[in-house]
């Protein structure tokens, strides 16, 4: 079954994402200007304008009047407050799939990490656990700091092509827990409960124990995956009061 093309604007929006992603485009940029985008991508002014706002409706660039648009840094915390609004509004079943997807994904890379993981490994998780603790009441910071504690456990598999796919989703990744950590963060004791279940994970992975480790992570992104479902569930529930 064919796909279907495309949209000018959306094409402008993908391969802005890509430059960002592949770290061609640096926080505080300057993007090129809507002539010298329409003339790269072969489509009208319109088509860039109708981009440039989906990308600032993102948070992922800054309009100035006057000056053009500017890559923004992602440790903007209003952004962070403004995103996980939308997303949840807007990208619902993208959230739930890339939930699927960690699921698949990181249950085995906590397991292969609890076997393969070197002292360095060790340590970059460690940290990033640590850094939860020491950020727990900063959200975009957490958010930073959370991605990080994945990451590298997906890194301490040693698995290259894992590796690969989880850095080029790392975006998405990041739009998951900024939701839910949002919706956690409302209640002071669900944050601590936050960092002791990836505390565990680490634990297991440190010991060595891959079943434990396996186990942990997969009770991990299901809990992450049922309070989503609440939070939505009572979102739609204010709408209709």
């Amino acid at each position: 079954m064919l796909q279907p093309k495309k949209k000018a604007y959306q094409v402008i929006v993908d391969q802005i994402q890509e430059y960002f992603l592949n770290g061609e485009l640096q926080p505080g940029e300057k993007l090129p200007t809507e002539r010298e985008l329409a003339s790269r991508f072969n489509v009208s002014r319109t088509s860039v304008r109708e981009a440039l706002r989906k990308l600032e409706i993102k948070g992922i660039i800054d309009i100035k009047q006057g000056s053009g648009s500017f890559l923004k840094s992602p440790e903007c915390h209003s952004l962070g407050q403004e995103l996980s609004s939308t997303i949840l509004k807007t990208e619902k079943k993208l959230i739930y799939e890339m939930l699927e997807l960690r699921q698949t994904l990181e249950v085995e890379c906590a397991f292969l990490a609890s076997q393969r993981a070197t002292s360095e490994d060790l340590e970059r998780i460690g940290q990033a656990l640590e850094m939860m603790n020491q950020v727990k009441n900063d959200v975009e910071l957490g958010i930073q700091a959370d991605l990080s504690f994945h990451i590298n456990i997906v890194l301490a598999a040693h698995n290259s092509i894992f590796s690969q796919l989880f850095q080029t989703l790392s975006e998405h990744m990041q739009d998951t827990i900024r939701v839910t950590r949002t919706q956690r963060l409302k209640d002071l004791d669900r944050t601590q409960e936050t960092i002791d279940e990836h505390k565990e994970i680490y634990l297991a992975i440190a010991a060595g124990d891959a079943n434990q480790a396996k186990q942990l992570m997969e009770k991990h992104i299901k809990q992450i995956r049922r309070e989503l479902t609440a939070s939505l569930f009572n979102h739609i529930g204010e709408q209709h009061k």
